[in-house]
């Protein structure tokens, strides 16, 4: 492992550096006229994927140059292949895109399941649904609850989709397990860490979006704290961070998806509906998405946009989703990919064989 540290470094900083190495197996070396770079050899022990944050917490290290033998739980190791992570019918990672599509928000029983159909009829092999909405007003609509909880088991029951939708308390995650395939931790509470727990220990799959003010980093030390507890069915969300023009509500952030990619074996999938909160780019934005190499879309549907109780101007309808479903399986043969629908019967997803990972 390779530290850099700050020029203010102290003998006395170098000597608790040597006492940590020790403690956690290593040995140090010096490199460099000034000493300013570190070289942690490993002299015994097992590594560990807290050893890189360990040397990071220190307060006179401005960071790890290369994590070597020590890598988080995250990490795409040298020859590591894609983890594909398989929910019903739907598969993300390696050579499978898949599409997550449905209403922002749950309001009524018939809606949603026309809504359901024809977001399957079109391509998606996952529902999206919010029961429980984060809103920044406490006067907008908060969602349905439980009551949206069961709307979702009742479209899950009649088409056969699996459910993707938001849990936003700890209280909540075995309510919401007992319904969703897939619990989503929304951008807002990407950094709960006592609700990253809760949700891993549920055996679910997670969908983790990113903070919207999050670096890469943050973001795949939030899916550590998942894999840490033993779950490794973790799906990462590229949302869109925060910028300061007006012209889309995010910044969708193709470069970091294209970095994550390389950075880790997790699947990345892109929502191209909250980064530019304006139906018209969604199209433009999910191309962008799975041509940098996102893994799949989750994107917001409402057969009546401007009746939409939650996030109306960035909804499509589902006529543009459905162009939206024949582009992505356009770009994903360009790429020597696959979107997976549910007209596959899952044969496609079978075929993987092995080395999957779910």
């Amino acid at each position: 492992m390779l530290l850099r540290l700050r020029p203010a470094t102290t003998d006395a900083d170098r000597e608790v550096l040597r006492r940590v190495a020790r403690e956690r197996g290593y040995e140090v070396s010096l490199l460099g006229r000034d000493g300013r770079v570190i070289e942690l050899v490993r002299r015994s022990g097992v590594p560990h994927p807290g050893d890189r944050v360990a040397f990071e917490d220190l307060s006179f290290v401005a960071g790890v140059l290369e994590a070597a033998d020590a890598p988080e739980l995250s990490e795409r190791a040298p020859g590591r292949e894609d983890t594909i992570l398989r929910v019903g019918e739907a598969a993300f990672g390696g050579p499978f895109i898949s599409l997550i599509a449905g209403p922002c928000a749950v309001e009524d029983g018939p809606r949603l399941l026309e809504i359901a159909r024809a977001v399957r009829a079109a391509g998606a092999t996952l529902l999206r649904g919010g029961a429980f909405k984060p809103r920044s007003s406490p006067y907008a609509f908060q969602g349905l609850g439980q009551a949206g909880l069961e709307l979702l088991a009742e479209a899950r029951a009649a088409t056969d989709l699996g459910i993707v939708t938001e849990v936003l308390d700890p209280r909540d995650v075995e309510a919401v397990a007992k319904v969703a395939d897939v619990l989503q931790i929304g951008a807002r509470s990407m950094a709960n860490y006592a609700l990253l727990a809760e949700a891993a220990q549920s055996g679910k799959a997670l969908l983790l979006k990113r903070g919207m003010m999050a670096t890469a980093r943050e973001f795949l030390l939030a899916a550590e704290h998942v894999l840490a507890q033993g779950n490794e069915r973790v799906l990462l969300c590229e949302r869109g961070v925060r910028g300061f023009d007006r012209a889309t509500r995010n910044v969708l952030d193709v470069g970091t998806v294209a970095h994550l990619k390389r950075a880790t074996h997790l699947p990345v999938i892109v929502d191209p509906s909250h980064a530019a909160g304006r139906a018209e780019l969604v199209l433009p934005l999910s191309k962008a998405g799975l041509a940098a190499g996102a893994d799949g879309l989750m994107i917001e549907v409402h057969p009546q946009p401007n009746e939409a109780r939650s996030d109306a101007a960035q909804a499509v309808s589902t006529a543009v989703f459905a162009e939206i479903a024949v582009a992505a399986a356009a770009l994903a043969r360009l790429d020597r990919r696959h979107l997976v629908t549910c007209k596959d019967v899952c044969e496609p997803v079978a075929s993987a064989g092995e080395g999957v990972r779910a």
